[in-house]
């Protein structure tokens, strides 16, 4: 991975991992020739299967705590979208398909299940590093939110409201995960920003049009609200890769500092019959009309991303 320079006495080389690059995805559909899109034509074109190779390292299984850090104003109903969300993972939900069906996957991979926990929780309403962050900056907020922690069963994780501009953020990434160390301890971080303002068809898609592409009608977000139901999707890629490859030597296709993951291997898709542009088949709520594929805790309707099987070797949907 790139390394950057040190941040402190106590602080080794950072590392980090870009993921979610659905731009790339989306520009794909407006390509005309289809021998430069094949890639991501998964619906069009028969490809070889994607092998997300085991690279003998540790992964992060069992039960793992999640340490938050709310950068920024979010307000109470965005915060119970998104802890929500986290205690799905774990929820057994009488309707199906659920979260945690969907997170299931996760325990296919080497070593079995991971059950994350919600730990502590921090607000940060007061941009006490500003409103605009360099990578760096999340990784010391990261650290802050539970990264001192001498345990290695957990991750730091750290979420943008819609006013704070992220390095990188619309440009080559929705959201981050990686690893640095404090006091020779090494910790997995994640951070994901609220895209609503600032790119909401790169990062929030399809709850919105794309940059690029065919403009079709974007799907109704499922909890009313673009930026945060785009997060969740976010949150869902950045989780399964850290779980599934926190430290750079877990499961990835590719070079280590812009590899294909568990969930990123399969970027925009959403139910059967995708392809670039379309997200395939999904559920309707017949009350609001909204699109989701994926049920949690208080009967939350979320819209998740495939996630690749290491069984099969495809990416698996539920709907």
């Amino acid at each position: 991975m790139q390394p950057y320079p040190k941040l402190s006495t106590t602080m080794a080389s950072i590392y980090y991992h870009f993921t979610i690059i659905l731009f790339s995805f989306l520009m794909l559909s407006s390509l005309p020739q289809p021998s430069t899109a094949t890639s991501r034509m998964l619906a069009l074109v028969n490809q070889p299967p994607v092998i997300l190779k085991y690279h003998n390292g540790q992964l992060l299984k069992g039960n793992i705590t999640v340490n938050l850090l709310w950068y920024g104003k979010f307000t109470p109903i965005q915060r119970s979208v998104l802890v929500d969300f986290l205690l799905s993972l774990n929820h057994k939900s009488p309707r199906q398909p659920s979260v945690n069906t969907w997170w299931s996957t996760t325990g296919l991979y080497k070593g079995g299940p991971s059950n994350l926990v919600v730990g502590n929780q921090i607000l940060d309403e007061k941009y006490s590093r500003g409103k605009s962050l360099k990578n760096r900056q999340v990784q010391r907020l990261a650290l802050k939110a539970g990264g001192h922690s001498k345990s290695t069963a957990t991750l730091s994780l750290v979420l943008t409201s819609a006013d704070v501009a992220v390095e990188d953020f619309c440009m080559s990434a929705c959201g981050i995960h990686g690893y640095a160390r404090y006091k020779m301890v090494r910790y997995a971080y994640a951070w994901v920003g609220n895209s609503e303002t600032q790119c909401p068809g790169q990062c929030a898609w399809p709850f919105h049009q794309p940059l690029y592409g065919p403009q079709t009608p974007p799907l109704v977000a499922p909890n009313g609200d673009v930026g945060v139901d785009g997060m969740v999707i976010n949150l869902g890629t950045v989780l399964a890769g850290a779980i599934t490859n926190p430290f750079d030597d877990g499961f990835y296709q590719g070079p280590a500092d812009g590899s294909l993951e568990a969930v990123s291997a399969c970027t925009g898709i959403f139910g059967k019959g995708a392809y670039p542009g379309y997200p395939g088949e999904v559920l309707v709520d017949k009350t609001s009309g909204a699109s989701y594929n994926a049920v949690g805790v208080n009967g939350r309707e979320y819209l998740l991303p495939a996630m690749w099987d290491p069984h099969t070797s495809k990416c698996k949907t539920f709907v």
